[in-house]
């Protein structure tokens, strides 16, 4: 059965993409902290991070730090945060998250609300800052 990013990835199910390689995917979250939040996942359906073979593991960091950066430059923060929680979808994924204080990545703050131009502008944003 495949997990709801692989559906995302494959296109069954729509997502406001970011970026994509051969064995990465990231996308906007539908529920976001702050404008740009993404998600970034190997496109192998793996469930627990630490369980991504090394080499991939630093190309998937790699892959999310240019990401970060064009986060970081686009949208006001102080910095880019990242969470790894891995509970609620078992397909291993990195959260990266504007922020401007330390409760600006606590998952239990209310999300955004945003219009679907409104995601695919930041999509487009953060995309063409790459």
């Amino acid at each position: 059965m495949s997990t709801v990013f692989t559906k995302i990835i494959n296109g069954e199910i729509p997502s406001y993409k970011v970026a994509e390689n051969e064995k990465f995917y990231a996308f906007l979250d539908i529920s976001p902290l702050a404008e740009g939040h993404t998600l970034v996942v190997p496109k192998a359906e793996i469930d627990y991070i630490f369980d991504i073979p090394e080499g991939d593991y630093k190309e998937l960091f790699a892959f999310a730090q240019k990401i970060a950066l064009s986060i970081h430059k686009n949208f006001p923060c102080k910095k880019v945060g990242m969470a790894v929680i891995g509970l609620e979808v078992p397909h291993a994924h990195i959260h990266l998250v504007p922020i401007n204080e330390v409760n600006g990545i606590d998952f239990s703050r209310p999300k955004l609300k945003l219009s679907e131009e409104r995601f695919k502008e930041i999509a487009q944003i953060i995309s063409s800052n790459l």
